[in-house]
């Protein structure tokens, strides 16, 4: 750091002194900083992205720096913004270790789990997880985030999740992993499709047909590609969306087939227009789900309870 930076963050070390600083007002700036961007930080704390940028202006005011670049392509840090966000995300861990620690006193189980999910386990399978799970654990607070797999564990370890589900890639050494969910692929397809009567088609079959792709870039996207590579083929794209319920419809409306997880599969393309059929290839009917976190002596115990609730609660196929 330049003398000139270390000199700016002792004046705002020594303003803080006489200064009150919200710590909501904290606990949005670093998720700004997390998001890339106030719009997005907004979405996840269901609140406005004016009231946001007020709450920053009022902690750079009282902090007296400016923190963040502003851009329509984002925010950026400053120097000092920097060095703000490092010590406000530990303070927000502490008060929230803090909150636990006094709420276990009373016997309590409370404080916030920051879960991040790719899609298959939020539309499959956490409904009614979290349902039951709120039951027995009133007072904890579960901030979901949804995810593809690969940023759920970069989550994991970089410390902005608690917990993370994903689709059962190699993690990390630093991450412990649990089974969460057995989710085996199917094709999915329109009633008159020429693979409406073949009860198991293999990926060759598919590779035939366009395709309606999900998510460019995701895992599944990218091992579905690498298979075909794999095969001396390319698969034929339709049109690419960035849902499973965009997906489905995309069939329905006859713009291709799908490959799609059976959860997903259950909640969108239940309806009779559609017909579905397993994937007959090991490694679609072997995929499954896993629970992440990072690898520690000891956890906040509102942290542990849902670990052991999900991975107790794992769906077999």
């Amino acid at each position: 750091m330049s003398h000139g930076a270390q000199c700016l963050v002792v004046a705002i070390l020594l303003r803080t002194i006489s200064v009150r600083i919200d710590p909501y007002s904290l606990e949005l700036f670093v998720a700004v900083v997390e998001e890339g961007s106030i719009a997005r930080a907004a979405a996840r704390g269901h609140i406005s992205s004016s009231a946001i940028s007020r709450r920053i202006a009022d902690l750079e005011t009282s902090l007296g720096a400016l923190l963040l670049t502003r851009s329509p392509s984002g925010v950026e840090l400053t120097e000092a913004g920097a060095h703000v966000f490092s010590r406000a995300r530990a303070l927000n861990d502490q008060l929230q270790s803090l909150a636990g620690e006094v709420h276990s006193l009373a016997g309590q189980v409370s404080g916030t789990v920051r879960l991040y999910a790719n899609a298959s386990a939020i539309v499959g399978f956490l409904p009614e997880l979290l349902t039951t799970f709120k039951a027995e654990y009133p007072l904890v607070e579960i901030a979901l985030i949804e995810q593809i797999s690969s940023d759920v564990l970069r989550a994991c370890v970089d410390g902005r999740a608690d917990v993370g589900i994903s689709s059962a890639v190699v993690a990390p050494d630093s991450l412990d992993s649990w089974h969460f969910a057995d989710d085996p692929l199917l094709v999915v397809v329109p009633r008159q499709h020429a693979l409406a009567s073949v009860t198991a088609p293999t990926f060759s079959d598919v590779l035939d047909f366009s395709l309606v792709a999900l998510q460019a870039g995701g895992t599944l996207d990218q091992e579905l590609r690498e298979r075909a590579a794999a095969m001396g083929k390319a698969l034929r794209i339709s049109v690419t969306v960035n849902s499973f319920d965009a997906q489905c419809r995309m069939i329905e409306a006859g713009l291709g087939i799908g490959i799609v997880p059976t959860s997903a599969a259950s909640a969108f393309a239940g309806s009779g227009n559609f017909i579905r059929h397993p994937l007959d290839a090991p490694w679609a009917a072997s995929r499954t789900l896993r629970v992440h976190a990072f690898k520690r002596s000891a956890r906040r115990q509102a942290v542990a309870a849902l670990i052991f609730h999900l991975s107790s609660h794992s769906h077999q196929g």
